[in-house]
């Protein structure tokens, strides 16, 4: 507005001088120089607004995937195993990024409003009609935002698994995790051809609406431009018949121009703020997720020392909208300072009774008891500091071999004396003195400079983190299915030793590990098929007995 208003008074000047028998030019000079000062001004102020959406941007970036990691980690196992949740994660996700453009939208909008007011006065003071066709311009603008707001939205919140669908064939087709069997099999087509199926479908509905706004966009454009144009020749008539000056033409033209595209603008922003906020919701929705448990009001605190152990009683689970039993009926105790062996074909059920066990789940049916109490009565989280777990699908973390082995108790990541003791005891001190760096190792191949290793090396340092931990339970999944004959039984000899008079829980299908176990429990689709020592099952003459035999046999 100020610029306009300076630009008219020199073309005012500039006639005058014109006409003007003697020249005087200071008047003119000052005008062009506050003109010159207001540009480098405008200049800055934009830069300065460029520089503030940056780095809010950056940290609202930041600052929203921090709160998406936490969230993460405080809901339920079966809400993060939910096909419902990992839309809702993914739309959250998508909004890490671009939503800063929300704020920047209002901020912009606050300014337009005072710059439209200021411009509104000053044409309204020269010639009140031109509001007439103002509003005739920008109504077709309007028009066109208001059937389309939203609709960007709905199409994307309507694939939002398609889209994960797509980035898992991206990941597929172009991985080094799955490289071997795509080159081996020969699935490059195959998943080139299915994502190029899948993305030409979106495409197509993206390519229908982006020509109907197009298409209408142009023709309330073309109404929008006749308005405008209409208001410019009657600028211009007003100005040739003497009625306005050649400044006030160019201030008119110019104030009339802005208006118009304020107002788009103004309008155009207020659709895209509406979308923002529809996909802001996405992100809100996500962290106003609830969690059965949410502080520790009212719990019991843990014994210090595990008295009597654990209990099963009638325990039944089944996942939900499943009507299927995972486990049934489960009847058992796990003593204190016993090491109990789980033992079962696939599917029988031992990793669901582990994480029930965890509280990772809470049992359908039945419950299960510490020291006589209920489980769910004592705070979940503190209740699951006392396990040490090595699950068989256990993380390969690409971080340092340092921080790999720390993760068992990662707050003690600076105790290298803690570190080197639980390497020590899981035979992983092997692996680090073959890396060039060290505990400094990067691993895996994602990064510069990082080692991939092999499944028996991966092993020992999961291992690693369940010694790290020193926990009251240990639960080892599968511990050892990578490591040769030799490895296994001396990292079984030295966990039978490390962990005397501590509770374990140890699943295995290699009979030579499960009998050193105190007893065994054999489990049978979701069900307890009997238990005792290696020695009672044998002579029970069962599942075990049967499954013992035919391994042994194996090796004959």
């Amino acid at each position: 507005m100020l610029m306009l208003w300076v630009g008219k008074l020199i073309i005012d000047e500039v006639v005058l001088q014109i006409a003007a028998d003697v020249k005087d030019l200071d008047r003119l000079w000052m005008l062009v120089a506050a003109e010159f000062a207001l540009a480098v001004l405008s200049d800055l102020l934009s830069r300065g607004i460029s520089l503030s959406d940056a780095l809010l941007g950056d940290q609202y970036s930041i600052d929203t995937s921090v709160k998406i990691i936490k969230k993460t980690s405080e809901l339920d196992l079966d809400q993060l195993e939910d096909s419902e949740f990992y839309d809702k994660l993914e739309r959250a996700r998508q909004q890490t990024t671009g939503r800063v453009g929300l704020m920047s939208n209002i901020l912009t909008q606050g300014e337009d409003v005072v710059t439209i007011i200021s411009l509104l006065a000053g044409v309204v003071a020269f010639e009140p009609w031109l509001i007439i066709l103002l509003v005739v311009s920008i109504v077709p603008t309007i028009l066109n935002e208001i059937k389309f707001s939203g609709t960007s939205y709905s199409l994307a919140r309507s694939w939002t698994q398609e889209r994960r669908e797509l980035d898992y064939l991206r990941y597929a087709g172009a991985s080094d995790v799955t490289a071997k069997e795509v080159k081996l099999f020969g699935l490059s087509d195959y998943l080139a051809e299915r994502f190029k199926g899948l993305s030409d479908k979106y495409y197509t509905q993206s390519k229908s609406l982006a020509k109907q706004r197009a298409g209408w966009g142009s023709v309330f454009n073309v109404i929008g431009t006749t308005a405008y144009y209409g208001a410019y020749i009657l600028i211009i008539f007003r100005t040739v018949a003497g009625i306005f000056s050649l400044g006030d033409l160019t201030f008119l033209s110019g104030a009339f121009r802005g208006l118009r595209q304020r107002l788009q603008g103004f309008f155009t922003r207020f659709t895209a703020i509406t979308d923002s906020a529809l996909y802001l919701q996405d992100y809100f929705e996500f962290l106003d997720l609830t969690y059965e448990e949410k502080s520790s009001e009212g719990k019991l605190p843990l014994p210090r020392k595990i008295q009597t152990g654990f209990e099963f009683a009638n325990v039944g689970f089944k996942y939900p909208k499943s009507e299927t039993w995972v486990v049934r009926n489960i009847n058992f105790k796990l003593r204190a300072g016993e090491k109990l062996a789980f033992v079962g074909e696939n599917g029988a059920g031992k990793t669901t009774l582990i994480k029930l066990l965890l509280q990772f789940y809470e049992p359908t049916e039945g419950e299960i008891l510490l020291d006589g109490i209920p489980v769910k009565q004592y705070n979940r989280l503190q209740y699951q500091q006392y396990f040490g777990v090595i699950f068989q699908d256990f993380v390969k973390f690409e971080l340092t071999l340092r921080e790999n082995i720390a993760m068992g108790e990662i707050t003690e990541i600076k105790n290298q004396p803690r570190i080197d003791s639980a390497a020590q005891k899981s035979l992983a001190e092997e692996v680090i003195l073959q890396m060039p760096l060290g505990y400094d190792q990067q691993l895996g191949k994602r990064f510069k400079q990082g080692k991939d290793l092999s499944g028996g090396q991966w092993q020992k340092i999961a291992i690693a983190r369940a010694y790290m931990k020193d926990s009251e339970v240990l639960i080892l999944d599968e511990p050892t299915s990578a490591l040769d004959a030799r490895a296994e039984t001396e990292a079984f000899d030295r966990f039978i030793k490390l962990t005397e008079g501590k509770t374990a829980v140890i699943i295995s299908h290699r009979f030579s590990t499960v009998r050193i176990a105190d007893r065994i429990m054999v489990l049978k689709d979701g069900a307890v098929l009997e238990i005792g020592t290696h020695e009672e099952l044998i002579k029970n003459d069962q599942l075990y007995a049967e499954l013992f035999n035919l391994q042994a046999a194996g090796y004959q």
